[in-house]
């Protein structure tokens, strides 16, 4: 009996995981308003159930297209009818995702006690609570695990506060993981957190950050969405509630807030990516994060980390309106990204959401901006499309090392100017 549960443990576990095999992701650069205009066209074709990973704005940005196996041939021919030129970026996703799993399955064997975790390598939800529990062990005094409510499918949300002492003294926000799939995010900042405790004591530069202001790390964001990526399907990115009406699940939380909420950017339709909920702040993800910083008050910098593309944005997404301080912030940002390029030369961008992306409507940074928090900045890091989501995990170290620079940088600027 116990052999037959087990087999049929393995047979769930395999089965129920959506497959990407012969899927490929296409890398498409329109050559004119025209074509752009075609792409959006085709993206909003549900019936191919294309996942634009980068989406068509203008002809200097190309488009990414995850185009599954059955839909293959019609993108492609609707490509070369319209004279739109592509490539192949990735030939068989199914293969990295595989390559991937191969590797997470390998660091599941060790350790979760943070001495020996294994920062090079991705982690599901458990492991990184667990080891958040290990953190707190080994710095008593300057870390502290604060949940700040549940998760849609009551999962708790943790955020881990750094803190020298002092009530409501002035904070930086900083999370990872909005978006599920954004693996590297959550990554990247697991090896920042263990750096910044490390550094505490040692670094000159850290320990007066600390000793002057708290810094509160929302390593995975969106549990439950990360959750699904683990066990069902890799590519998910939104959270996972119940949308009323629809059988097709979740919110895109990083356009529901309360920021230009349901414009241009953002979706009316809850299949699609990109949905923007009910009405702003629905997603409970969402809210708990609201009321922390709101009941907080002291909030001074809102930093929100994504993947990919290699930028360093700043507000505003929802409109391309600039911002009073865009000056101020776009120096700061330029000079952060001086900073990352210096350890390996990886080149990013800088510049406001809607201008050097694309318009997004309900974005956290918008709203960290809207209610007062004036040094608001998203990162998204590696890679340039060559892996898209599913970036090495032997990129997870360098990608960490070179951001810590760059956020470091924001940091001290931030505890140098007060207002």
């Amino acid at each position: 009996m116990r052999v037959c549960f087990a087999l049929f443990t393995v047979f769930v576990a395999v089965y129920c995981r959506k497959v990407f095999t012969g899927d490929q992701v296409l890398r498409v650069n329109a050559n004119s308003e025209e074509q752009i205009q075609l792409l959006k066209e085709l993206e909003n074709r549900d019936m191919l159930e294309l996942d634009f990973w980068t989406h068509p704005v203008s002809s200097d940005l190309p488009v990414d297209i995850h185009v599954p196996y059955a839909s293959l041939y019609a993108v492609q021919r609707f490509l070369q009818d319209n004279q739109i030129p592509f490539h192949v970026m990735i030939k068989d996703l199914q293969e990295l995702v595989d390559k991937e799993q191969e590797d997470l399955q390998r660091s599941a064997m060790k350790s979760a006690d943070a001495k020996s975790f294994d920062y090079g390598a991705y982690h599901k939800l458990d492991t990184i609570y667990s080891w958040m529990d290990s953190m707190v062990a080994d710095h008593p005094n300057l870390i502290s695990k604060v949940q700040i409510g549940f998760s849609y499918e009551k999962r708790p949300m943790y955020v881990l506060k750094f803190s020298t002492g002092g009530s409501k003294r002035p904070a930086i926000w900083i999370d990872a993981g909005i978006h599920s799939r954004e693996w590297v995010s959550t990554a990247s900042t697991l090896w920042m957190a263990n750096k910044m405790a490390t550094d505490f004591g040692v670094d000159p530069s850290v320990t007066s950050l600390l000793g002057q202001m708290d810094v509160y790390l929302m390593i995975v964001t969106n549990p439950d969405g990360y959750a699904y990526t683990h066990t069902n399907d890799r590519m998910w990115r939104k959270t996972r509630s119940v949308n009323s009406g629809s059988s097709c699940r979740g919110v895109d939380p990083n356009r529901n807030w309360d920021a230009g909420f349901g414009g241009p950017g953002a979706s009316k339709n809850p299949c699609s990516d990109s949905y923007h909920g009910p009405s702003a702040h629905s997603a409970i993800e969402v809210q708990n994060i609201v009321d922390l910083i709101k009941n907080h008050g002291n909030f001074k910098s809102f930093i929100s980390i994504h993947a990919y593309s290699q930028l360093l944005m700043y507000p505003h997404g929802y409109t391309c309106t600039d911002i009073p301080d865009k000056a101020e912030l776009d120096s700061v940002g330029r000079r952060a990204v001086q900073d990352l390029s210096s350890l390996y030369g990886t080149s990013y961008s800088v510049g406001s959401i809607c201008k050097i992306i694309y318009q997004a409507s309900g974005g956290s940074i918008d709203w960290s901006y809207k209610v007062g928090v004036k040094y608001s900045f998203a990162f998204e890091l590696r890679d340039t499309g060559r892996y898209g989501f599913l970036l090495p995990a032997n990129q997870i170290i360098p990608t960490a090392s070179e951001t810590w620079l760059a956020l470091k940088y924001i940091m001290e600027y931030v505890r140098d100017h007060p207002y």
